[in-house]
Order: structure tokens, then C-alpha cells, then sequence
């Protein structure tokens, strides 16, 4: 035994409390993204004190973690830029800043990852109480169970604590999948609370009647069934999962028409479900205005500036791609879409591994790509929980990335 490995030992209780204190932290403030109805939003303020103090006890940036560090880093310089070509900075330098520190709340996430994989477990766990909560004030306001519950919603769909039901729908689904992950592959004692979960997460993204979100949820669970079943090659198991996956459809079935018997529902739904809406066609509709905006990009390589889209045309951008065209310049975009297919293929080549934290790359991955997917007719940018699902899809390929490390040094000696 060394002397520095005596000399640490009466260290190590406190050590492993100060660890654990910081993960609750962490925890806490994942706990917060569920509850954004102002900004800056207590996310912001908690996680800005949060990762300057984790900054001046060594927060690490890895090797494996700098690519998204530098790229994120370039697409918000591409936000600088666009500043310069703007007459009036109202809001414009608020924007980026608010850009540039997402993106730092992404480094961060995918940083302590990597450095401690067991945090996973109690981000998403986080994860999984703010979206039931939010769930439920967003079903109980649209009901008008609670006083003052309108504020829950907005234009007669469910918004929970935010200000948007765009993007609360979305934000349930990376939660819902973790608990539908741990439905089909832990023991069945523990599957009740999960269901239970499952259908306030699942009505909560329904009567948000955000067609996105319906989207996304249907494309991410096919996605994750799809991929278990590919990975798991027990015939228990795949029976296990078949006959869960058909029980969890008939219980959301059931939940959803009974939803539906109430008036209101019935009738947004009807309006919901026509495939182009009175906003999307037409004159300077959506996809007019995406038309439009993207030969406008070709000829601003720095873009027109943050929200200044609405300016020119009815609405925004809604759009990722023209959005980081016309707010952070070809500079921007090249970065962003660099950003999208290099996360895309990293996670991939990591996907059907045996590790300890390969569920969760599965499912920050298939949300991943489900939000790039939907980012074609709405706007993902500043969304929260979307640079969380980055960091956490880095930091567990940055740990595939160590552990084939240490294999390579272990084979050399």
C-alpha cells in the first residue's frame, strides 16, 4: 500500500458525501426544467450557480466531450455574427446569450456523465417527477380540477408549467421512455407505478394536442421496442415485451377514449387531426414561409438576426434548420447539422452494447433523432430538455469512448 493511498483514506467518507451532494444537485436542477412559465426560468438561475460552483471544484472537460464543446461553441459565434447585420439589438444579444449558455448547460451535463456514470439513474429519475407533476397540473388545469388552473393551459390545450404545450408535449416523451424501458426489462413488481407514470405522461402529451409531440411519442416508442427487441434476443424476453407492449397500448386505449367522451377533448381532437391546419398552407403559411426564408438565407451568409424573422413575415421561423440559417448565419448552420449526424452516428456504433449505461444512450439517442425529426416543422431551438438529451447522448459515448481506453491500455502492457 502507498502513502498516498493511506494518507486519502480518512477522506473518503467525505469525498463520497460531497459526490453525492453534488448529484442530488444535478438531480434537483433536471427537477427544475419541468417548470419554465417565465424566463429567465429558476432552471437558469439554479443551474448558472450550480455550474459555477461544479467549475471551481474542477468540472473536466474531456477529450471525448471537446468536439461538443467547440461545435456549439462555433454555432453560437454564428449567433454573434447575425448580431452585426441587425439595425436594432432589442432582444438580440439576450437571445444568443441564453444560446450560448444551453449549450454551456449541455457541455456540463455530458461532462458529469462521463465522469460518473451512476449519475444517470438520478437525472432521469429527476426527470421522470418533474414531467408527472407537470403532467398532472397541465390534465388537472385542462379539466379545471384546480383554482386557477387556466394557467395550465393555453388555447385550449394543456401546457403544464410551460408556456408553450410545443413544447411540453415533447418534454414528456424522454421520461415516458425511460419508464417504458423499465417496464419491459425490470421484474413485473415494479411495473404498477410505472403504468401509472406512463398514462399521466402519455394523457399529458395528448391533451397538449400538439401534433409534433404525437409524432415524436409514436415515433420514439415504435423506435425503442424496435431496438430492444434487436437487442435482446431471449425468446422470454421477447414474449415479455410483446405481451406488455400490447397491455400498455389496450391501458392507453382505454385511458385516451375515456378522455375523449368529454366534449372538449373530442372537439380539439377533431381539429388537431386535419393534416394541414389554417396556419400551414395558404399564403405565407408555414411551409410558404420555409419556401421563402431558405432562398432569403442563401443570399445572408450571417443571417438576419435573432427573432427577426416575425418581423418580416406572420410568425416565426418554425423550423430548426431555417432558424439556424436566419439566426446564426451558414456559419451556424453548418455547425448544428454537424452537430445532429455526428451525435446521430455516435450513437449508433454505441447502441446495442452491454454496459451499464447503454439504456440510457438508447433512449437519449431515439429522442435525439425524434426531435431532429420534428425540428422540420418546429422550432427545438431553446428548448431545454434538447441540450440535456445532448449531453447525456456525449457523456455516455464519452464513457464508451474511456472504457475502450482503458481495454487498449490493459492490452498493451
Amino acid at each position: 500500500m502507498t502513502l498516498a493511498s493511506v494518507d486519502s483514506r480518512p477522506f473518503r467518507p467525505q469525498l463520497a458525501a460531497l459526490t453525492l451532494a453534488g448529484s442530488m444537485a444535478v438531480a434537483f436542477g433536471v427537477f427544475l426544467s419541468g417548470f419554465v412559465m417565465s424566463e429567465p426560468a429558476p432552471y437558469e438561475l439554479y443551474m448558472a450557480g450550480l455550474i459555477g460552483v461544479w467549475a471551481l471544484f474542477g468540472l473536466r472537460i474531456s477529450r471525448f466531450v471537446a468536439p461538443l464543446l467547440a461545435l456549439l461553441i462555433l454555432f453560437n459565434i454564428g449567433g454573434m455574427l447575425s448580431l452585426t447585420t441587425m439595425e436594432d439589438l432589442d432582444v438580440g444579444p439576450m437571445y444568443v446569450a441564453v444560446s450560448s449558455f444551453l449549450a454551456l448547460t449541455s457541455v456540463f451535463f455530458a461532462a458529469i456523465i462521463e465522469n460518473r456514470h451512476e449519475r444517470l439513474r438520478l437525472i432521469f429519475r429527476a426527470w421522470v417527477g418533474a414531467a408527472i407533476l407537470t403532467a398532472m397540473l397541465g390534465i388537472l388545469g385542462y379539466f379545471g380540477l384546480i383554482p386557477g388552473g387556466e394557467v395550465f393551459t393555453r388555447y385550449d390545450r394543456a401546457m403544464g408549467a410551460f408556456q408553450d404545450p410545443n413544447v411540453f408535449g415533447p418534454f414528456l416523451v424522454p421520461p415516458s421512455l425511460f419508464l417504458l424501458h423499465g417496464l419491459l426489462s425490470d421484474r413485473l413488481t415494479t411495473a404498477p407505478l410505472r403504468i401509472v407514470g406512463l398514462l399521466i405522461t402519455t394523457l399529458g402529451i395528448f391533451l397538449s394536442f400538439s401534433r409534433a409531440a404525437w409524432g415524436l411519442y409514436a415515433f420514439c416508442v415504435v423506435a425503442l421496442v424496435l431496438v430492444m427487441f434487436i437487442k435482446e434476443r431471449s425468446g422470454a424476453f421477447r414474449l415479455k415485451v410483446l405481451m406488455l407492449t400490447l397491455s400498455g397500448l389496450f391501458a392507453i386505449i382505454v385511458t385516451l377514449g375515456i378522455a375523449l367522451q368529454t366534449p372538449q377533448v373530442s372537439a380539439m381532437l377533431s381539429q388537431r387531426t386535419q393534416l394541414v391546419q389554417s396556419y400551414d398552407g395558404g399564403h405565407l403559411g408555414r411551409f410558404e414561409r420555409h419556401r421563402i426564408g431558405f432562398l432569403m438565407s442563401m443570399e445572408k451568409p450571417l443571417g438576419i438576426g435573432p427573432m427577426e424573422f416575425s418581423k418580416i413575415f406572420p410568425e416565426d421561423e418554425h423550423n430548426i434548420w431555417l432558424k439556424s440559417l436566419t439566426s446564426y448565419g451558414w456559419l451556424g448552420f453548418l455547425c448544428y447539422l454537424t452537430l445532429i449526424l455526428w451525435s446521430i452516428r455516435m450513437g449508433f456504433r454505441f447502441l446495442l452494447l452491454d454496459r451499464p449505461w447503454q439504456p440510457y444512450l438508447m433512449i437519449s439517442w431515439i429522442a435525439l433523432i425524434g426531435h431532429t425529426g420534428i425540428g422540420f416543422v418546429i422550432d427545438t431551438d431553446h428548448w431545454r430538455h434538447f441540450y440535456m438529451l445532448l449531453g447525456i447522448l456525449w457523456g455516455t459515448s464519452a464513457l464508451e469512448y474511456r472504457h475502450r481506453a482503458r481495454l487498449a491500455r490493459g492490452t498493451n502492457r
